[in-house]
């Protein structure tokens, strides 16, 4: 999740260079390049069933391709540190997602960490941060601001693809291996974005684009399409999809330092105490509970009883 957030906000200076789809389509192909040896079917996997497709297709389409659009289109539109405030949304999202799709049980805890990830939101948009560019009269201040609202509005389209993303996610995992859900669903993107990133591609100079702009693009295309989704998928096998929706708040954490750090956007005290209060919120969510402990110190005591005493072995 910090790697996702650091390529949103990275990703303002790239949609200044190419066209969004164009941009897209080169991700979804430079990520396909990295990892075909991972759409090799493994010896183990069961057979693909229609819902297995079904969930790749939506995996892709809501995870890849919709939220692609959503955050690149939106970050041009907003500043990254506003991305990163409605981002902050996501853990909220995923956890009600969890509950009512995949009938997970959320604990007063879980709730705890999304109440938390939910306050950090509420004082962010508060301080009201904005850096857009510097028109503040007449007809281009509006212009301004309208773009402003339509960029927010596609961030939380984006939020709703990305916790869609978790919870399909956490149902795939049952099926299939991190690996190949990784390379598959980046193919269903590299498809899906095609028609138009090629129309784009045959009209776009490239060469008015300068060197670092191409190695931020293999930066994001690696992190965006390989990385990331592989680190995901393979943490989802091993924890309920609530649960890590709690760490997308390292998301917008990251997204808005990356803005402040690298892209010269302004942090206020007010975003740091936001940021301060979600981090807890993944705190509340990952320390273990007294029902963990006492099975971890029972595992252990069992351990001891079966090993024999130093000396005896």
């Amino acid at each position: 999740m910090s790697l996702v957030g650091s390529y949103v906000a990275l990703s303002k200076p790239l949609v200044a260079a190419l066209p969004v789809f164009l941009l897209g389509w080169l991700r979804f192909g430079i990520g396909a390049l990295a990892m075909p040896h991972w759409l090799r079917k493994p010896p183990e996997e069961p057979p693909f069933t229609a819902q297995t497709r079904g969930l790749v297709f939506l995996e892709s389409f809501l995870g890849n391709f919709m939220f692609t659009i959503c955050m690149l289109y939106g970050v041009s539109m907003t500043s990254a540190v506003s991305a990163g405030v409605i981002m902050a949304s996501i853990p909220a999202a995923v956890a009600l997602m969890s509950w009512a799709f995949l009938r997970e049980h959320i604990g007063a805890r879980i709730w705890a960490a999304v109440a938390c990830a939910a306050l950090g939101i509420g004082l962010l948009a508060l301080s009201k941060q904005e850096h857009l560019a510097p028109a503040t009269q007449g007809l281009q201040a509006h212009l301004n601001d309208s773009k402003a609202w339509l960029g927010n509005l596609l961030i939380v389209g984006a939020v709703l693809c990305e916790a869609s993303y978790a919870v399909i996610g956490k149902k795939l995992t049952g099926a299939l291996g991190p690996k190949r859900i990784t390379s598959l669903i980046n193919l269903w993107g590299f498809a899906l974005m095609t028609p138009i990133g090629l129309y784009q591609a045959l009209h776009f100079d490239f060469g008015a684009v300068h060197a670092g702009i191409w190695l931020l693009l293999v930066f994001y295309a690696l992190a965006a399409s390989v990385c990331t989704v592989w680190l995901w998928m393979t943490g989802l096998k091993g924890v309920p999809a609530a649960l890590g929706g709690v760490f997308t708040v390292m998301l917008p954490i990251s997204a808005a330092l990356v803005g402040v750090l690298v892209l010269g956007e302004s942090l206020s005290r007010v975003q740091l105490l936001a940021f301060a209060i979600a981090l807890v919120g993944v705190m509340l969510a990952t320390l273990p509970t007294r029902q963990q402990i006492k099975a971890a110190n029972t595992a252990k005591g069992r351990l001891e009883q079966v090993q024999p005493p130093r000396g005896e072995a």
